[in-house]
């Protein structure tokens, strides 16, 4: 049995100088450069054998520059945020932080796949937070299915209806009291993270 081992040559030309400086400003992310790519992350990683680059090569490719493969990959996507990279690491490196920081520089620039679900969720979901305090699981699924696949949410028009029958989908959005005071604090972690209050729309 055999196997094959993807080898891509890289060039300075691709890289984006300003990259590792913006994610090491984020906040848990300033031990970026200390990591000596040792490769427990990827070993203790319960999914790194889906990701098309594991943790390791994450965190070597963004101190390096090169931003549309980190972006673009889907190893950002896959993390379960169980922390064990994290706990596991001999530096002290919170990768778990920098995954999730690599995932909102990737909302901000647009730069996953068209349809691809996850960070549709991750948008829809704040925006629904910010502007009404919780979440109101029927119109987040409405409008996930929306923007990334339509026709899936045509195939589950028996289950909708199930839902629907038993009072479980709701037709109004839940909210709380004093909602500013929520957008307040949204806005200053938001800051604090050098996010601006969020992934952007």
């Amino acid at each position: 049995m055999g196997f094959t081992v993807r080898q891509t040559i890289k060039y300075e030309a691709e890289t984006d100088p300003g990259f590792a400086p913006l994610i090491k400003e984020k906040r848990g992310c300033e031990k970026l450069e200390a990591c000596i790519q040792c490769g427990t992350c990827s070993g203790v990683c319960p999914l790194s054998i889906y990701m098309d680059h594991t943790p390791r090569q994450v965190i070597l490719l963004t101190r390096s520059g090169f931003r549309d493969e980190v972006l673009k990959s889907n190893t950002i996507w896959l993390c379960a945020s169980c922390y064990e990279c994290t706990v596991s690491c001999p530096k002290d490196i919170k990768i778990t932080d920098i995954i999730y920081s690599l995932k909102q520089e990737a909302i901000r620039a647009r730069a996953y796949p068209r349809g691809f679900p996850i960070p549709v969720l991750a948008k829809e979901f704040y925006k629904m937070v910010r502007g009404f305090g919780r979440t109101t699981e029927s119109f987040l699924v409405v409008k996930l299915l929306l923007k990334t696949n339509i026709l899936a949410g045509l195939k589950m028009w028996k289950l909708g209806l199930q839902l629907v029958k038993s009072g479980r989908f709701g037709f109004v959005p839940e909210s709380i009291k004093n909602r500013g005071q929520l957008q307040q604090i949204l806005e200053r972690v938001g800051e604090g993270n050098g996010t601006n209050g969020g992934p952007k729309k």
